[in-house]
Order: C-alpha cells, then structure tokens, then sequence
C-alpha cells in the first residue's frame, strides 16, 4: 500500500509527468511491463489483443518461456480472457523497435526502462489510464485472490482507455 500512495504522491507533485503523454499518433506497438511478466503485463497484453491492439509484454526480472501465474490464468478467465498460452519474454531478450510504447505498471519500472536506454518518450505508465485512477499497479503475485481481481480490474479498465485514446488519435497500433 505504501508504494501505490507515494506512486499517487509522486504523480501530485509532478514528478512523473514525463512519463504521461506519450505519442499515441506514432504509436506502433503496445508493449506492457512488469516484473515477472506472468500476472499484470501477460494480461494486460491479452485484454489489448483482444480489442484490435498491437501488442506485446516482457518482464524486468524473469526467465522467458514461464506460464501465467495460475491465480493469473483463473482471475483473467473472469474478464474473458484466456491466458493459458501466456509465456513470459525477459527483458533481455526483447528488442525496441521505433514505434514502441513501453507501458509501465510501477513507477520504478520506468525508470528502469529509461536507465536500460529505453528512450523516454517511449516510456509511459499504464496506470495513468486506469478507473479509478492508480498510477502505480502493485504486484499481486503474492497477494490473495481478492487483490487478483482489483488489479486486473484496473489494468483492463486502463487498456481500454488506452485503446479509447489510441483510437481518437489513429494511432498505428490499431490491428487492421
């Protein structure tokens, strides 16, 4: 709880802006960020493929063909999404192409990416889309179901926003 109330903080005090208005218009790709890339990004990824996004998703710390997590494969069943053939991608084995837009869950995220040469412009939190408004998605891997389902409430609430404002601005990431 305190990382997401001085994620809010930081977002107040505006110290994160620049990570708030990507270029949508020069937007390619949706590429969604986590740590393990087996919960949050994995469905983040599914819920934009299923609403006509290019996307994909990696994790800063993980090792890459991992399944969703199983608490994953079951709450993202509830919003109609089906992760079962979910394998995680590290960090290490993606490669940034011109047109991506690196979506964060966490703050920290963001600045890692950055820190890894990630261009900044290219770097934005997903959470800044999301109803009610969380601009950082705590994890949930260890967390009870309960929790599961808040957090993939918000990241599904965030990409299709996302999508909204993608839309709205004919952005290239709109699967054709």
């Amino acid at each position: 709880m305190f990382r997401v109330l001085l994620g809010e903080a930081e977002y107040l005090a505006g110290r994160v802006n620049r990570f708030l208005q990507p270029n949508l218009a020069a937007t390619r790709r949706l590429v969604f960020v986590c740590l393990g890339n087996i919960n949050r990004s994995a469905f983040a990824e599914a819920v934009a493929a299923s609403i006509g996004l290019n996307s994909a998703s990696i994790g800063l710390s993980t090792s890459t063909g991992n399944p969703a997590f199983h608490v994953a494969i079951d709450t993202a069943r509830h919003f109609g999404i089906n992760l079962q053939g979910h394998r995680a991608t590290d960090f290490t084995d993606y490669e940034y192409r011109e047109g991506d837009l690196l979506l964060a869950m966490e703050i920290r995220h963001a600045h890692r990416l950055a820190s890894q040469g990630i261009p900044q412009e290219a770097i934005a939190l997903l959470g800044h889309w999301a109803t009610p408004h969380r601009i950082h998605i705590h994890d949930p891997h260890t967390l009870c179901s309960a929790y599961f389902r808040t957090c993939f409430s918000l990241i599904h609430s965030a990409v299709r926003e996302l999508a909204m404002d993608c839309r709205n601005t004919g952005s290239p990431c709109i699967a054709s």
